[in-house]
């Protein structure tokens, strides 16, 4: 089947992903007078933003009056084990209370104190209370927020399209190919300007707290192919307490505020083994220790049948455990018909968080191409080796902005429009290939490349596993081209997801080539076999595509800190009192 028509929709600024960071982005395009446009592949009321419940930071000193955008910087600096950008974490430090305060007046509607000021809360690894928030439902009220705002200003949202590819001629991006996810239909956006805000990609792994097709990587491929580089892929965050069962919803997080509250990590053997791993702070250890702990019982025979661990507070009354988890007893009585006032729950670590991503300029969160930008959990350098709950939340409305402020910028100051039809061509090619009769069917080999990640590249890793895991990836890609793909006026399921799955293998091999590369255990990476920090690997992995599709690793050195931020480090205090703080 080969198509070549296509409609033609034009814009100032092309925003790609209707998430916070999306919506953030075009609103302030659109304040600054162009027209912007954005495309998702998934209803604009759910986008992934809705599930970052707990809370937003920023260093307002509400409650603590000791509180700074300087401990703010050097919480997340330091917690992400000194490789992010550090000017990055120090504009998001910075810029978090004006934002934050400016959202809540848009329509969050944040938690106020009896002085109408916002109400703030502890997170894990924070040393003062600067979590905002909107009870444990934020990022809904945040996304629910911009989406009112974006309705207000008339900007058009497509939520209904795929976006294939990137348009792009002389490393200069001009708008990108999509195709309609319910007719098949395809437009060409052309655009002087381009913000990726597509998220991440730990739907990759078998146990994921991402939902159906999201965080499948397709941002990291559309960039990748598009001449961009992708930084510290390696580092992805695991969250240590996902159901188990049922399948379908595998890696739903369970809120670590059941450990908050009193809840028991239980091994198959009765024993409460997290003394065995943190005998100090037990169950309120830090998220990386409880996910490694939960990790090793259950990789070294001491789990459950069903591959988790229990965590049990059914020693606490069922009074207590609907006032303080009513969201998880209803989510276990529910799905499991489990009564978690009687009986214990089976977790397990699930993929959680993508901490890598696009390089960018952390001041313009423009990248290598021209006219490309991206913002939001799909670009990297801010979080390093592990990110701190809440920062997330800020992350997307800081440098969405930004990236709408310098995408625009870009837009009114460029001369000339660049146009291709041969990239044109290319991307309806690109999509024509994959439209044929096959012997393979899609969701096969995606659920097979999520096992693979999970065995081969899951919570703690060694040379041996990531070799082996490289190479039945690179089985599963001899496979992509033999994968049946029908569509019909009605359905184009199939097309999208063989995307999808091509976006994934991608973005699954850069993962595994940086973690190959980086000989030791840092944060949220971690080696049996290099099982200590390194102080010499000063460097974050960087990957990049050659012109025949193979993927390069090398070393970039580390950002090095300015006058100010070094003493700002030198006399810090990394917070490792957890107690009382939630870690989502």
């Amino acid at each position: 089947m080969s198509v070549k028509e296509h409609l033609t929709q034009i814009s100032n600024v092309l925003v790609i992903g209707c998430g916070g960071a999306g919506l953030r982005s075009a609103i302030e395009i659109k304040k600054s007078g162009l027209d912007v446009c954005i495309l998702g592949k998934r209803p604009k009321t759910d986008a992934h933003t809705v599930l970052a419940a707990g809370g937003i930071n920023a260093a307002l000193g509400n409650l603590d009056k000791e509180d700074s955008w300087e401990q703010h910087f050097i919480d997340t600096f330091l917690e992400g084990y000194g490789i992010g950008d550090p000017l990055k974490v120090e504009i998001m430090a910075k810029e978090s209370p004006s934002l934050v305060k400016e959202i809540d007046k848009w329509g969050a509607n944040f938690a106020k104190l009896k002085n109408g000021e916002l109400d703030q809360r502890f997170f894990g690894a924070h040393k003062y209370r600067r979590t905002c928030f909107s009870g444990d439902f934020t990022g809904l009220s945040i996304l629910k927020t911009l989406l009112k705002k974006s309705d207000d200003l008339k900007i058009p949202i497509y939520d209904n399209q795929y976006v294939t590819e990137l348009l792009i001629r002389e490393n200069i991006c001009f708008g990108a190919m999509s195709f309609n996810l319910s007719t098949s239909e395809r437009t060409v956006h052309l655009a002087d300007a381009v913000i990726l805000c597509t998220g991440g990609h730990t739907r990759l792994w078998k146990k994921s707290s991402s939902r159906k097709n999201e965080n499948t990587g397709d941002g990291y491929y559309l960039s990748l192919k598009g001449g961009c580089e992708l930084i510290d892929m390696e580092m992805v965050q695991f969250h240590p307490s996902g159901m188990v069962l049922p399948e379908e919803i595998e890696g739903t997080l369970v809120t670590e505020a059941v450990r908050g509250e009193g809840g028991k990590l239980i091994n198959n053997k009765g024993e409460r083994f997290m003394k065995e791993y943190d005998p100090k702070r037990m169950e309120l250890s830090t998220r990386d220790r409880v996910a490694i702990a939960n990790y090793t019982e259950i990789i070294e025979g001491r789990g459950t049948n069903n591959g988790g661990v229990f965590l049990d507070i059914s020693h606490k009354s069922k009074e207590f455990i609907i006032e303080k988890l009513p969201s998880i007893y209803r989510q276990f009585l529910e799905t499991q018909m489990l009564d978690i006032s009687k009986s214990p729950m089976e977790v397990a670590p699930t993929a959680h968080y993508s901490m890598g991503g696009i390089l960018v300029n952390p001041e313009d969160l423009s990248t290598s191409v021209e006219g490309l930008f991206a913002a939001g959990e799909v670009a990297g350098g801010l979080h390093g080796a592990n990110r701190l709950g809440g920062n997330s939340l800020a992350e997307i409305i800081i440098f969405g902005r930004r990236a709408g402020i310098a995408a625009s910028k870009y837009s009114k100051n460029i001369d000339q429009q660049m146009r291709s039809n041969k990239a044109v061509a290319i991307a309806h090619e690109n999509i024509n290939k994959f439209i044929k009769n096959g012997n393979e069917l899609v969701r096969p080999l995606q659920n097979e490349l999520r096992l693979i990640m999970w065995k081969y590249c899951g919570v703690i890793k060694n040379e041996s596993l990531l070799s082996e895991g490289l190479s039945k990836i690179e089985n599963i890609k001899t496979k992509l081209n033999d994968v049946d793909v029908r569509i019909d006026q009605y359905n184009c399921e199939d097309l999208a997801l063989i995307f999808d799955l091509q976006s994934s293998l991608f973005s699954a091999k850069a993962t595994i080539v940086s973690a190959l590369q980086r000989n030791e255990s840092r944060g949220a990476h971690q080696r049996s076999d290099f099982p200590l920090l390194d102080p010499l690997f000063q460097f974050n992995c960087v990957v990049n595509m050659d012109d025949d599709n193979n993927l390069k690793i090398s070393k970039l050195p580390l950002k090095e800190l300015n006058k100010e931020q070094k003493i700002i480090v030198e006399n810090a205090k990394r917070e490792e009192d957890i107690r009382n703080k939630l870690l989502e």
